[in-house]
């Protein structure tokens, strides 16, 4: 089944469809819990929960680049699971921090070249690629910004793979981004 780029219709509502949507709506349930963890650790290891389920849910909706960065998107938590384990949080990047968004940076390069559908479908890639650099970053001031441009480039591409529930849901983020960047600009003030 391959929904993306095609106009939506009631013959595309089927059971696989349905299925991606369940699947998308429990990616986004696991996406907020992180917002309520406390520990890097933990919020990586949920986060990877999310990506498995939204590799599920692509790989339903036929939305190959954007499964692709899901995959992308593990090995580079898997990466600062490892990292952070083995060498401790830390509040400046070092050498190796650089290498590993340049390997990450290749991955998803690498992993675009087979999935590309068009245009459209690089919205997934530019999402990934800001949210990469964003959780690379020390600075949660940076993270919660780029949260803004993330969220737009991920409903937009949900709405290119015509996921209902990807587009409401990652709306909803994309306002809590906002809220969340506010709120951080407002606390560096005082």
């Amino acid at each position: 089944m391959k929904l993306a780029g095609k106009g939506f219709t009631m013959e595309n509502l089927n059971f696989t469809y349905v299925l991606s949507q369940i699947f998308t709506i429990l990616m986004y349930i696991l996406m907020g819990w992180t917002y309520l963890i406390k520990t890097k650790r933990k919020i990586v290891i949920v986060s990877m929960f999310s990506l498995i389920a939204n590799f599920i849910a692509y790989i339903l909706l036929g939305a190959w680049t954007g499964l692709a960065m899901c995959i992308v998107a593990m090995l580079r938590n898997l990466y600062i699971l490892w990292d952070e384990q083995k060498h401790g949080k830390r509040k400046v990047n070092e050498k190796r921090d650089y290498v590993f968004l340049v390997l990450v940076y290749l991955g998803i390069i690498l992993a675009t070249i087979p999935t590309y559908e068009g245009f459209f479908s690089l919205l997934s890639v530019f999402a990934t690629s800001i949210y990469t650099y964003s959780i690379w970053q020390k600075s949660t001031k940076i993270y919660k910004f780029c949260g803004i441009p993330v969220g737009i480039l991920w409903i937009a591409y949900n709405a290119y793979v015509r996921s209902i529930f990807g587009v409401i849901l990652e709306g909803i983020l994309l306002i809590v981004s906002v809220f969340g960047y506010i709120r951080e600009l407002k606390g560096n003030k005082k």
